[in-house]
């Protein structure tokens, strides 16, 4: 969960004031700021239509969106990563599940170059039997990154979706929605892109433009914005995607925050802060490697987020520990010492987390 920044702590002190008297909201109020945040989140993820990008509360309403709305039978599987996170994998699992379907899951190799393996794993998969394929940018407990450019190219050769969990990667991560063409992209609010808790933001290309809601609410009917007409019911939806937004979507304190935090990540540029975060653990990269760590190479992790290995169990623990002890904040996830840095931390910050490391 990244720190908030003043200006986004500014922005949702500002929404709380605002509810201490509600006499001052307009309908007009229930629309302008998700749509700026819709288009602010646009240019992050290169997508010419603003529409196509839903705010939501959480990735599990994204997946699960999109897996209400994926056909799958008997003789079909959907494909998953190992140990991807729980909300990217239970939506497929019931929906396999109820239709006969087969939850493929696809494990990285024990041995070898293990990013590049597990990418051309993920390719073998994908077959004339695949409804879709459900995974991450970058895997969230290590950080292996994957191809998901050769990854669309193949399926798409067989007529199978692609969902993409970007939690682990958008706001730090260059990704573009042109390039790579997925079928969907949900993206939680509270890590990369700097924002608070409980809100997210959802892609959803043409493959969606037809498919049903988790929820009936009123807001994304067409023409909600005309509150006195709103006791005329209307069958049809908002345009684009915009019949996948949660209830309440314009939450007049989430939304002022993540769009103030996207505004931020905007103009220092996604790609500034992947080369900030390359060239911070640069030269401490190396010195681990010397030490008898493990590190993938960069054509497959990213550099906001990458794990370090060890062989000896031990000497794991201790570090725990250790980084515990003095206070410097890493997660472990599985075998791997899981690192995120940021435009906060500097070289003072990477010199006492390699020392430690370096010790033992």
């Amino acid at each position: 969960m990244s720190p908030l920044l003043k200006s986004v702590e500014k922005a949702g002190i500002k929404g709380i004031e605002g509810k201490r008297n509600p006499i001052s909201v307009t309908p007009d109020d229930f629309f302008n700021d998700t749509e700026l945040l819709r288009a602010e989140y646009s240019k992050l993820i290169n997508s010419s239509d603003p529409k196509r990008t839903v705010v939501i509360p959480s990735v599990s309403y994204g997946i699960s969106t999109a897996a209400k709305n994926i056909k799958v039978k008997a003789g079909q599987k959907i494909i998953v990563l190992a140990e991807q996170f729980p909300s990217n994998y239970y939506p497929w699992k019931r929906l396999c599940d109820e239709n006969g379907a087969t939850l493929e899951i696809v494990a990285a190799p024990k041995s070898g170059n293990r990013g590049e393996a597990w990418n051309q794993a993920i390719l073998n998969s994908v077959d004339s039997s695949t409804a879709a394929v459900a995974m991450a940018h970058v895997h969230w407990a290590d950080g292996t990154k994957f191809d998901l450019g050769a990854i669309r190219k193949k399926t798409s050769e067989v007529g199978a979706l692609l969902i993409i969990d970007g939690t682990q990667s958008v706001g730090a991560l260059p990704f573009d929605v042109q390039k790579i063409k997925p079928d969907a992209l949900i993206c939680a609010g509270y890590k990369w892109l700097l924002g608070p808790y409980s809100i997210g933001l959802g892609y959803f290309s043409e493959a969606f433009d037809n498919g049903v809601p988790l929820e009936e609410n009123w807001i994304n009917r067409f023409e909600s914005e005309n509150f006195a007409g709103l006791v005329n019911y209307n069958d049809d939806y908002q345009h684009g995607a915009l019949r996948y937004e949660v209830g309440e979507h314009s939450n007049f304190i989430l939304v002022p925050m993540l769009l103030e935090s996207l505004r931020q990540i905007n103009q220092w540029g996604v790609e500034n802060i992947q080369e900030y975060c390359k060239q911070l653990f640069a030269e401490a990269n190396e010195k681990l490697k010397q030490h008898e760590y493990v590190i993938e190479s960069e054509q497959y992790r990213g550099h906001h987020l990458f794990g370090i290995r060890s062989s000896d169990a031990s000497r794991m623990e201790k570090l725990k520990a250790k980084l515990s002890e003095i206070k410097i904040s890493v997660s472990v996830r599985g075998d791997a010492i899981r690192v995120s840095p940021h435009l906060y931390n500097d070289s003072n910050d990477v010199q006492k987390f390699v020392d430690i490391l370096t010790s033992l």
